[in-house]
């Protein structure tokens, strides 16, 4: 598909150096397949992909996070965090605490539920993942890891 637009972009402008719509065309197409292939995944637990995306970056940490590191973690606005945070701890998976150093800093940090539910359903993530890199030997898989780094390093920081 995105080898067709390619193709039809460079026939309409051969003035123009389309080589990107190849690369960034192929990236958001992978992004958008994995976050359906993801979203159907997890339906049946009950979750969202942002939802288990903000349960995994609980669990990365020791001692929680505040709503604004979880926000650039799962690089959503604040409101999307807001409204994420209020369905998981009403489903038991997360627990918000007022600082006792500072009663407008949050914490948020996993339950114990939530610990399972994220220990059980990443080993699955994972495979999903391998299961979509597998007609990649495993250098090419780390070359493509470090060209994406490399690419991504110009945009960190930039978007919001």
């Amino acid at each position: 598909m995105v080898g067709r637009i390619h193709e039809q972009w460079r026939a309409q402008r051969p003035d123009q150096d389309v080589s990107t719509v190849g690369v960034i065309g192929r990236v958001v197409r992978l992004t958008a397949l994995m976050n359906q292939v993801n979203e159907t995944a997890l339906a049946d637990e009950g979750l969202s992909r942002a939802e288990f995306e903000v349960l995994c970056a609980l669990r990365r940490v020791d001692g929680g996070l505040r709503p604004s590191e979880l926000t650039r973690e799962t690089l959503s606005s604040g409101a999307a965090t807001t409204k994420r945070l209020t369905k998981l701890e009403r489903d038991g998976l997360i627990t918000r605490a007022t600082s006792t150093r500072d009663r407008r800093e949050i914490h948020v940090r996993l339950t114990d539920e939530g610990r399972a539910l994220t220990d059980r359903l990443f080993p699955e993530q994972l495979r999903r993942e391998r299961d979509v890199l597998a007609p990649l030997e495993p250098d090419e898989r780390e070359q493509l890891g470090d060209l994406l780094a490399k690419v991504l390093s110009s945009l960190d920081g930039i978007a919001r």
